[in-house]
This record gives structure tokens, C-alpha cells and sequence, in this order.
């Protein structure tokens, strides 16, 4: 066991966010926390990371927080760089001071070995170099690189200071550092948040194959459901464990639930027809033992409580269209979109009812072609037409930031003054703003909140098209599956941008993708577009030999099987010479006449490390060639 809370609560006030919770982490497990806005995963994250501690209480259960030996915890806090004047790449390399001081030291030792000869000298700095190698410390500086550029930044940035990045920016910096420090425990809120899908997918492998623990929070249930074997859901303010991944949880939650309903209400039948017993006999002499024994074995029963009822709680509205369009909705051709540049040209023919769903990375055009077809920011070049008897619903990014001193109910009836307020409060309460929430000023809604607000203004004016950016930002799962239920049964015609894969999975049925200034439509949907995504994947990586070898002049499956058994055997060989050349070289680290030759020393082991490499390849390609054997068998 690597942590465990055991029974723990924690409170602010009056108010318990975290009551009797119960968590472990074990090994290298990769952990989700989900749940509902609010529910205590941030604050969960924080009483392991030691940022707050649990609320002391009388009580007679076990409460502790144990660690198996020393554990380093990596967070990442709320920013505060101590240096905004230092650049990107000065405060990174903050987390390489250790390696790079190991590094000097073996330097140290290497020229020490000049003069020193001795075998314990000599046994100290294999050690020690062994070490330094099992923690990468010759492949840091290319990891350091691999981040800087998976997470959008170009070598110019580097030196860049870090007051000159954006808030997005700098969290990405942090992140960076986060991931490169390599904690025993990682704990990650929201990891996702502000990346492309080419970023979350790269990010997926790298948690996945990330060597020690990971805490996640994350309303992306795709990512989810690709790394993590341990999900934890916070519940009423508890917790409970679920083994697999996202999809697992879901289902054996609902199992769970069934079940234990199942049998509450089978048990509830049977007191029932035993009470009924006790009632009819209790008062007749003759019958009066049965029903003693009946009420005893109802008294003795250990009584199932009613499972809770599923925290669901969510917006909701009847949404269709007001009106009918015609079957041509929107036709682009030739549409250069962009600012001081073109970012992207595309061309789409859009017919009623189509739900398209547009993703690619950060900065190639996505938000610009929306904010282009409403008329926000003029076309560069191409054009761009509407059908008639166009209504459009139009969702920005910054509706979430939207500021106003009014209260929800002002800002409300502001747009909608013909109506009662009545109605209007019965439209908030949809949304969730029920009660005195209508009552709160806008200024002080949170994220989620405000987009609920946007959402419930939208929907009300009943649009044809909607063109939404973004909109399952600062939504939780309960929410996002909410909205990919409404957006389904819609009837009009829908264009949206998300980074969630999962919600365009589940609500698109044409896909347009923004990739390095062009466009590519996939009329099939996500299933066709991540097809065709990952067939260029496998033919990028294919590792050819096609030109190498002879024309094929036949297809005789007995001599294809010969000519590959040949070639696995000549790698068979070579891979016998590679082991035996790296096993004489290192021999060679252990000679005393060249113990005290650094130049020497480095010489071998950079010699080592290439036929290493190679003998990677090598094998990797003996793999090929056996799967290709059986396959002819």
C-alpha cells in the first residue's frame, strides 16, 4: 500500500464536503476520481497532496492517513512562478537540479578514477552510473524537449520570459515541470483542460505508461477510460471503489444499484408477509406461538437499507425548433478564414438536420470559422452562404466569462421581456437556478453556472441551427450527458466544436477535422475519421523493406515462409553478435588500465548505448517477421 485515508472527513464551517472517506493507492495504480460539481474531488486531491487536513472529530472508527515510507507528491497548485522575469526554459530546468548535480558528480568520479584505481573506486562508480541511467539521466534533456513541443511551444519560446505567456500558457509551463519532477504519486485536476485532441491523445500514452501512481480528475471520460484501472466515485459526500476503468465503473454501478434494490425490495416483500401473519394470528391462542416466531424472525433480520437514488440532478428542457428550414443550410466554398493570415480554407455543403462536429489542434481555425459564418469576423478570402429560414443559436467560449452586476433573474427578463415571472423562473428552474439562485448576481456564478445561463437563453428562443464553440466546458459528466441527450433528439441542424472525443463520438454524425491548413470531412462520423487516423498511424510506423528485397513473383506460401525464416535467422545472428559486442564493452568499463581515461570511458559507453538502440530495433523486427511466419502457417 503506497497511501491510504482511513474514515477521514473534512469540513469548512458547518458544511462537511468529505465525510468517512476511505481511499488507497496502491503501486503504480491509475486513478480517477469523478463525480458531480462540487461534490469534494478537488478537496480530495488536496488532503493527499497534505495541502489541507482532515477535520478532527469524536468518533470511534480508525481515522488516519498512512504512507508506506516517504512518498513525494506532485500537485499542481494555483500558479505563482517566483521569477515572472526568468524564462521558460531557466524555470523548467528548476526540476532537472538533482539530475544535473548527479551528473557532475559522476563527472567527479570519472576524473577521480585518473588517479584512483582502486576496485571499491571503480565498483562506486558503476554503481552510481547504473543509477543515474535507471532514472533516465541520459534521456532527460530529450524528454524536456518531447513536452515542450507536444504542449504547443516552439524552441523560440524558450527563451521567452515568463510573464509573456497567457494564463493557459503558464499552466501549461507548470504542468510541464509537474510532469518532468516525476513524483511517486501524481495527482493531476483536470488535466485536459485547454488541450487539442492530438495533445490528449499523446498525454493519454505518456499517463499510461507514466512508471508510478496517478490521481486523476477529469470529466473526460474517453481519457478515462484509456488510462485508469481504479475509479473512485464521490457520492453524498463519500466515497466507494470501483476496479477498471470509466465504462466499468458506470456499469457496475448500475449493477450494484440493481441488485441491492433487487434484494431491499424482495426483503421488504417478505417482512410485509410476515407482519401480515403476526397481525392476523397475534390475538387467537392456538396461532399465538407462530406469530411470536414470525415476529422474532423479523426482529433478527439484518435489515438492507434502500439504496440512495443516483445523484442525476440536471438542466432539462423540451428543445426543438420554432421553425422549419429549407434542405440547404449552409454551403462554403473556398472559405479563407483567419485574422492577419489565412489559418484554414475550407469547402462543406451543410443539409438539414446534419449534427458536424469539428476538432483539430489549437490555433488552426476552429473558433475562426465559427466566429466567421455568424458574421463576427470577416472572411480573407472565399464565401459562404445560408439557406433560408435561418434561425441561429450561437454558444461562444467566452459566454462562461460573460460579467454583469444584474442578478440571474434581471439578466434573464432583460432578453425575454414579454414574458411573465413565472415563466421565467420556471425556465431558470430548469437550469438548475431555482429558489433564491435566481437571485445571485452574475458576477458570481461559476463557470458551469454561466454556461447553464447561456444555454437556457439559447434553447428558449427555439433556433433551426446552432453553432455551438466549446459547450461542455466547465460541465460535469452528468451535465455533458445531459446535453448529448438534448443535442440527439434535436431536429434542427447542428455545427459544434469540442475537444471532448467522447461527446463527438456520441452526438456527431459528420465530422470536419482542422488539420495544419486544411480541412477534412469524414461523413461517417468519429468512427471513420479515428479509423482513417489511426491507418495513417500504422502506415507511418510500418517499418518497410519492400525495396530492400526482391520482386515477389509468386505467392507460394512455402517459399514466402523459407525467404522469412532465412532473414530471421540472419537477425538471429546479428542480434548474437550485438549482445556478445556489448557484453565486451562492457568488460572493457571494468579495465583498470582505463579506469583513469574519462575520454575513454564516455567513448564506450556512448558505443554501448548506440548498439543498445540498434539492438532494440532489431528485435522489434524479429517480431515482425515471427508474427508474419505464423501467419503463413
Amino acid at each position: 500500500m503506497l497511501y491510504q485515508i482511513s474514515n477521514a472527513s473534512v469540513s469548512f464551517g458547518d458544511e462537511d464536503i468529505l465525510d468517512s472517506v476511505n481511499f488507497e493507492i496502491r503501486d503504480r495504480e491509475k486513478i480517477a476520481i469523478v463525480g458531480r460539481n462540487g461534490c469534494g474531488k478537488t478537496t480530495l486531491l488536496k488532503l493527499i497532496s497534505g495541502e489541507i487536513e482532515f477535520t478532527k472529530r469524536d468518533s470511534d472508527e480508525d481515522v488516519f492517513i498512512a504512507k508506506s515510507g516517504n512518498p513525494e507528491i506532485g500537485y499542481l497548485k494555483q500558479i505563482a512562478f517566483e521569477d515572472p522575469e526568468l524564462s521558460m526554459e531557466s524555470e523548467i530546468r528548476k526540476v532537472f537540479r538533482s539530475i544535473e548535480d548527479m551528473k557532475k558528480k559522476l563527472d567527479g568520479m570519472a576524473i577521480a578514477l585518473e588517479t584512483d584505481h582502486s576496485e571499491r573506486a571503480i565498483k562506486e562508480y558503476t554503481d552510481f552510473e547504473d543509477y543515474f541511467t535507471s532514472i533516465g539521466g541520459y534521456y532527460y534533456e530529450k524528454e524536456y524537449e518531447t513536452l515542450i513541443h507536444k504542449f504547443g511551444f516552439c524552441d523560440a519560446d524558450k527563451n521567452k520570459p515568463l510573464k509573456e505567456f497567457s494564463g493557459g500558457q503558464q499552466t501549461k509551463i507548470a504542468f510541464i515541470k509537474l510532469l518532468l519532477s516525476k513524483p511517486d504519486i501524481l495527482l493531476l485536476d483536470e488535466p485536459t483542460n485547454h488541450l487539442d485532441v492530438e495533445t490528449i491523445e499523446w498525454l493519454e500514452g505518456y499517463i499510461k505508461n507514466y512508471p508510478k501512481a496517478v490521481v486523476i480528475v477529469s470529466h473526460d471520460r474517453m481519457f478515462l477510460d484509456n488510462i485508469v484501472d481504479v475509479v473512485y466515485e464521490i457520492e453524498y459526500h463519500t466515497t466507494k471503489r470501483y476496479k477498471g476503468n470509466y465504462s466499468d465503473f458506470v456499469r457496475m454501478k448500475r449493477e450494484n444499484h440493481e441488485k441491492l434494490l433487487k434484494d431491499y425490495s424482495a426483503q421488504q416483500k417478505e417482512i410485509a408477509r410476515l407482519q401480515a401473519i403476526v397481525d392476523r394470528f397475534k390475538n387467537k391462542p392456538t396461532k399465538a406461538s407462530m406469530a411470536r416466531s414470525k415476529l422474532k424472525a423479523i426482529e433478527h433480520m439484518v435489515k438492507i437499507d434502500r439504496p440512495d437514488e443516483y445523484d442525476n440532478k440536471t438542466f432539462h428542457t423540451n428543445f426543438q425548433p420554432e421553425s422549419v428550414t429549407g434542405n440547404d443550410v449552409l454551403f462554403v466554398k473556398d472559405l479563407s478564414i483567419g485574422y492577419d493570415h489565412e489559418l484554414s480554407r475550407i469547402n462543406i455543403d451543410i443539409k438539414k438536420g446534419d449534427k458536424l462536429g469539428i476538432l483539430g489542434g489549437n490555433g488552426l481555425g476552429k473558433s475562426t470559422f465559427l466566429k466567421t459564418i455568424v458574421g463576427n469576423i470577416p472572411p480573407l478570402q472565399g464565401e459562404y452562404r445560408f439557406g433560408t429560414g435561418i434561425e441561429i443559436g450561437y454558444f461562444d467560449q467566452q459566454m462562461a466569462m460573460y460579467s454583469s452586476d444584474k442578478t440571474v433573474l434581471e439578466d434573464f427578463w432583460d432578453e425575454f421581456p414579454s414574458l411573465t415571472q413565472t415563466e421565467i423562473r420556471n425556465m431558470l428552474g430548469a437550469f438548475l437556478f431555482s429558489g433564491d439562485d435566481v437571485f445571485k448576481k452574475v458576477n458570481m456564478l461559476s463557470g458551469g453556472e454561466k454556461v447553464r445561463l447561456a444555454l437556457c437563453k439559447i434553447f428558449k428562443r427555439r433556433p433551426n441551427v446552432l453553432i455551438l464553440d466549446e459547450p461542455t466546458n466547465h460541465m460535469d459528466i452528468v451535465g455533458k450527458e445531459t446535453l448529448e441527450s438534448m443535442l440527439k433528439d434535436y431536429k434542427g441542424t447542428l455545427i459544434f466544436v469540442s475537444h471532448d472525443r467522447y461527446f463527438i463520438k456520441q452526438v456527431s454524425q459528420r465530422i470536419m477535422a482542422f488539420e495544419h491548413g486544411n480541412t477534412s470531412i469524414f461523413n461517417f462520423g468519429y468512427e471513420e475519421y479515428l479509423e482513417k487516423k489511426q491507418s495513417a498511424e500504422a502506415a507511418n510506423n510500418i517499418v518497410t523493406t519492400v525495396e530492400k528485397s526482391e520482386p515477389r513473383v509468386n505467392n507460394n506460401p512455402g517459399k514466402e515462409r523459407s525467404k522469412l525464416e532465412r532473414k530471421q535467422k540472419k537477425l538471429e545472428e546479428k542480434l548474437e553478435a550485438e549482445e556478445n559486442r556489448i557484453s565486451e564493452l562492457k568488460d572493457q568499463l571494468l579495465n583498470p588500465d582505463i579506469q583513469s581515461d574519462y575520454m575513454k570511458l564516455s567513448e564506450i559507453q556512448t558505443l554501448i548505448d548506440e548498439i543498445e538502440e540498434e539492438t532494440l530495433a532489431d528485435m522489434a523486427e524479429w517480431d515482425e517477421l515471427d508474427a508474419q511466419i505464423r501467419d503463413l502457417s
